[in-house]
């Protein structure tokens, strides 16, 4: 038997609806006369989650007592032997009491996965890992259980539950998520609207970024090679040359003309016989990349245009940026640049933009002065 499949549902903040819509696709899929079972749910009073577990069997939760208190815990044992087709197993990121087979429940579902159990499960932004600051820089509150970013960006579907600030303010006003004492305190701090709409932008972006990989796979699995322009994507073509920074600048913009846009640097650099230090990009321009939100990648060949238009048609990039030639008249009466060769080769599906810079101007000059192989138009 193959290992079975991971469904999440990711939320911004708690009250969003992602138990909710865990028991309506178990719901569903029992309907279709699958096997459900509930592994571990929490309601947390709220009735209309409550109303939707009904119908559904429940594995009885085990029992663990600890520093003289009693836990209840998934039962891991009993759900294995009940051997379900489909477990409903909430809060991926929750930590299991000390005594129990694993620290964390996401390695509990892990050993369901392993046996075969398709599960669907929940989580919250906040409970990411790479997040943890910035979800208590947001709202002063550290998370203190976590899940790993790749646990959740290896299940095989992520569904975002996604609500407004404003709607999910209103759910804590009727009495939706807490009681009304409690949502009275949790709407004038963590629940105030400035850090819904923080914690939702995360949500929405991280699960963009996701469904991006996504595409990325599926082009590469099927053996597409043109890009699909789901969104602006900027790649700017860097030489190491004095040029560089007004190019990055240029490439921030472009892409910011866009919903969703980003950019990305790239520098091709010579084979290791062949490079120099002169080949290298400056480390002024390195930051400036950084500084202005794109990512830089340094790649290895000694046919530049091919590089720069392989590289573009991998990362799925719509636009390319290239600084107008440092190269002499002489030089371009008896060979192309770098970026005619790159027009050429773009087709009809990555558009090239040749940028005028200030070094231009003065390409004879900084030709016989440089020394360096020629990585502009």
């Amino acid at each position: 038997m193959g290992r079975g499949s991971l469904r999440v549902y990711l939320g911004a903040a708690p009250g969003v609806g992602k138990t909710y819509d865990m028991l309506a696709e178990g719901q569903r899929r029992a309907g279709r006369g699958t096997d459900v079972v509930i592994a571990f749910m929490e309601d947390y009073g709220r009735p209309l989650t409550r109303q939707m577990a009904k119908g559904l069997e429940t594995v009885p939760r085990r029992t663990m007592p600890y520093r003289e208190c009693v836990f209840t815990e998934m039962d891991l044992d009993a759900v294995l032997a009940r051997r379900p087709q489909v477990a409903l197993v909430d809060e991926l990121a929750h930590t299991n009491v000390p005594g129990s087979r694993h620290r964390k429940r996401w390695q509990d579902i892990d050993d369901l996965l392993n046996a075969g159990i398709d599960v669907i499960s929940t989580v919250n932004i906040q409970h990411l890992e790479s997040l943890n600051d910035v979800v208590e820089h947001i709202t002063g509150v550290k998370q203190r259980e976590t899940v790993p970013d790749d646990v959740v960006r290896g299940a095989d579907q992520i569904e975002l539950v996604d609500m407004s600030a404003e709607a999910l303010r209103r759910r804590m006003v009727h009495g939706n998520v807490y009681p009304q004492e409690k949502a009275e305190q949790a709407l004038a701090n963590y629940f105030r609207a400035g850090n819904l709409t923080a914690l939702r932008e995360l949500a929405l972006l991280w699960a963009a970024d996701r469904v991006e990989e996504a595409l990325l796979r599926y082009r590469h699995d099927h053996g597409i090679q043109q890009p699909w322009s789901t969104r602006e994507r900027v790649l700017v073509a860097l030489s190491g040359g004095p040029e560089g920074d007004t190019l990055i600048r240029r490439a921030k913009r472009t892409a910011s003309r866009g919903a969703g846009g980003e950019f990305l640097a790239v520098h091709v650099e010579p084979d290791d016989s062949l490079a120099s230090r002169s080949s290298r990009l400056p480390d002024r321009q390195r930051a400036l990349v950084d500084e202005l939100g794109g990512t830089l990648h340094v790649i290895t060949g000694n046919d530049t245009p091919r590089a720069i238009l392989d590289f573009a048609r991998e990362v799925n990039a719509s636009q390319i940026l290239i600084g107008a030639t440092r190269r002499s008249r002489l030089h371009r009466l008896f060979s192309r640049g770098i970026g005619e060769i790159v027009i050429e080769g773009s087709g009809d599906d990555i558009d090239v933009h040749v940028v005028t810079h200030a070094e231009a101007a003065h390409g004879r000059l900084l030709h016989r002065r440089s020394g360096t192989t020629d990585a502009t138009a």
